[in-house]
């Protein structure tokens, strides 16, 4: 229990209440979602929710059987509050902060970007800060502050309604008697077109971003540190590039699944870590790396056949037609060049910058 995050939860009941109405189609909130997301990463030791509840009968009641304390931010008719509940939930949350420092991680719910100067300075007090809000209605300042943002429309849990698609009425067509010696119009075949639902998410992101990421997150922390990459270092690195990532997005259930799959896709490779549970994570040493650099020697080659050294510019599009899934951030290389740079290391080409030609010139080896 030492070993455990202890959690502190703060509710914009309101935000998140009318967030979910309108974008998730008339979807109450509900808090176990977010109650269960929470359980996989400590345990919560503080509930609150702030909003004026004579509005939220039927919520009151629901949260209290949760055990979530609720703090009346009553409305005044003819007064202005618009910022009552949001200054109230801030105090609260850092004198939290100060007086109970075994508390290290703050879980904001809502989606106002007013809370960003508070998500700061949480992280100032060194304590992690978690987000959670409904999509169409978070800011998008908020996330990226945070160490890491759930969405509640992608938790487990929430069902969101499938948006209703807009009926066009359909045209009567007069009944006219027949005129056997006036030829008929051609019928003209009428295409009403549904637009997507604004809510409409795809099931699962892209798969060679996802390896792009991936392979670049590993090369990055094996340059900037000497120990080995585990699992569990990078998802919190993912999380630091993205907070909102999540591998059920890209349709797996955990990430170390999502991890097999990078594998056997030869992204990476794992091996036993010195924890159970958290394996290291490399590199492929060779296999598509040495390939990528034979294509590129290969394509070097034919080109520098006439002109004697190549260059770089429009070099990729060569390297594509020969090896059309080619990507060298697949490789873990951040650009093109810095894929090169890593050939002319392993001597598979010679690379070397022309003031002349305004550009790096590529060669054959030994040339």
């Amino acid at each position: 229990m030492d070993h455990e995050e202890r959690i502190a939860l703060f509710l914009d009941y309101e935000n998140l209440a009318i967030g979910a109405r309108e974008h998730l189609g008339g979807l109450p909130f509900a808090l176990k979602p977010v109650a269960d997301a929470l359980a996989e990463r400590g345990r919560v030791v503080v509930r609150k929710a702030y909003a004026d509840w004579s509005y939220f009968d039927d919520d009151r009641r629901m949260l209290t059987r949760s055990h979530v304390e609720l703090i009346d931010i009553p409305q005044r008719m003819g007064a202005s509050r618009k910022n009552a509940a949001d200054i109230k939930m801030v105090v609260d949350a850092l004198e939290l902060a100060f007086e109970r420092p075994y508390i290290s991680t703050f879980v904001l719910c809502t989606g106002d970007s007013d809370f960003t100067p508070l998500v700061h300075k949480l992280r100032e007090l060194n304590k992690r800060v978690i987000g959670v809000g409904v999509q169409k209605s978070t800011s998008a300042l908020l996330p990226p502050a945070c160490d890491e943002f759930l969405y509640y429309d992608r938790l487990e849990g929430v069902e969101v309604p499938p948006a209703r698609p807009r009926r066009s009425r359909p045209a009567t067509a007069p009944v006219a008697p027949p005129e056997p010696e006036v030829a008929a119009p051609e019928p003209v075949e009428v295409v009403v077109a549904v637009e997507p639902a604004a809510d409409a998410e795809p099931s699962a992101r892209d798969a060679d971003a996802l390896a792009a990421l991936v392979a670049q997150s590993v090369t990055g922390l094996q340059q900037s540190s000497n120990g080995a990459v585990t699992a569990s270092t990078l998802k919190r690195t993912l999380l630091r590039k993205d907070p909102t990532f999540s591998e059920a997005d890209y349709g797996f259930r955990a990430f170390g699944e999502l991890l097999r799959h990078l594998r056997e896709q030869n992204v990476i490779e794992l091996s036993d870590g010195s924890a159970k549970g958290d394996p290291e994570v490399s590199l492929p040493e060779h296999g598509d790396r040495e390939a990528a650099f034979g294509v590129l020697r290969t394509v070097v080659q034919e080109l520098a056949a006439g002109n004697g050294a190549v260059a770089l510019s429009g070099l990729k599009n060569r390297v594509r037609k020969v090896a059309p899934g080619f990507s060298e951030k697949k490789l873990g290389y951040r650009s093109f060049l810095q894929f090169c740079k890593a050939a002319a290391t392993s001597g598979a080409v010679a690379l070397e910058w022309s003031a002349d030609a305004d550009d790096y010139l590529l060669t054959p080896p030994g040339a």
